[in-house]
């Protein structure tokens, strides 16, 4: 029996470094990140600030590490955030947002549709009660864009304008997790400041759809920043020759306008699979959401036909990229074709 060579959607982190990435880590100016100012990392972080429209912007190694660090700098024990329902924040970073930030998550439910809040739902939310020895104090949302758990759904920019004007309007910090805004204003054809607006607080990932192997960067003020960088040290978070990770997200930035290609295959993948008769919604990025009604099952008989795909909110998970092409797209279609 000949084995498949595996196409793999299970992520869109599971990208390599090509050569001309491969070629710019290996040629990188480097200084010690920690005890000064790596040049390279700091070609970045100015880079990604410009490009979202804020005053400075920091290198960490996550952004898990980059939400983690807002919400430290945002909240004090015991108060509670708000985040749409199903959030990274409050389902996939193992509870750090109130086990090291010592903040009380609440969930908003997607009244605006799919991974998207109103601003009514952010203004009632927000409201205190009565007594203030019984009310939790309410002081940060939490906002994703795309937003993985929904699909990577978009949220525009009038529309995500007008829940953080409701955010500041009761008094409430706002930080943005943007892992994928690149994708988010690709898809809608904005510059990503347009998408970042009056934020306090903003990450965004470099090693997702822009193909870097590791980092994020989180952004704000030049205060925010200064803290942040502080708040890295104490995480662990603190690089060396950090030039050498740094010039990988450079090239990254200068492949923003691939992630339509990603998009275009997410279509043809979710297209074809309705076709063969699968419960799949257009997407609006680069993530494939698929109702089944055996999820362990069906992710095994995908592996088996060198297909891989995850779970997420219940479903299958398919997750374009740049390592994946139309071509590896059709063939996809045609093992699940082949064995229905």
């Amino acid at each position: 029996m000949t084995l498949l060579a595996p196409i793999d959607l299970r992520s869109d982190t599971v990208t390599q470094p090509d050569e001309r990435m491969r070629l710019a880590m290996s040629r990188a100016e480097v200084g010690d990140d920690v005890l000064g100012h790596d040049p390279t990392m700091r070609a970045l972080e100015e880079r990604v600030a410009g490009l979202l429209g804020v005053e400075a912007a920091l290198w960490v190694p996550s952004g898990s590490m980059g939400n983690l660090i807002a919400l430290m700098t945002h909240l004090t024990r015991g108060d509670r955030f708000l985040a749409p329902r199903a959030a990274h924040v409050l389902g996939n970073e193992l509870g750090t947002p109130a086990w090291l930030a010592g903040g009380m998550p609440e969930a908003l439910d997607w009244d605006a549709g799919p991974g998207r809040i109103s601003p009514s739902a952010v203004r009632a939310a927000a409201e205190g009660g009565s007594c203030p020895y019984y009310a939790l104090r309410t002081t940060l949302l939490c906002l994703e864009n795309t937003h993985n758990a929904a699909g990577g759904t978009v949220t525009a920019p009038e529309d995500f304008r007008q829940v953080v004007a409701a955010a500041r309007a009761a008094g409430l910090r706002v930080h943005l997790d943007g892992a994928r805004l690149w994708n988010a204003a690709v898809a809608l054809g904005v510059a990503p400041a347009e998408l970042v607006g009056d934020v306090d607080t903003v990450q965004v990932c470099l090693s997702k759809g822009l193909g870097a192997p590791v980092g994020s960067v989180v952004a704000g003020t030049a205060e925010f920043v200064a803290e942040a960088r502080r708040v890295r040290k104490m995480l662990g978070g603190g690089v060396r020759q950090g030039g050498v990770l740094a010039a990988a997200g450079l090239v990254g930035l200068d492949r923003l306008d691939d992630l339509a290609q990603d998009h275009s295959n997410a279509t043809a993948l979710a297209t074809g699979l309705a076709e063969l008769g699968w419960d799949v919604p257009p997407p609006e990025t680069n993530i494939v959401l698929a109702a089944v009604p055996d999820l362990p099952g069906t992710l095994a008989h995908l592996t088996g036909l060198g297909v891989l795909a995850g779970p997420m909110s219940g479903k299958v998970r398919f997750i374009t990229h740049r390592d994946v092409s139309a071509q590896d797209i059709a063939e996809a279609l045609r093992r699940i074709a082949s064995a229905a």
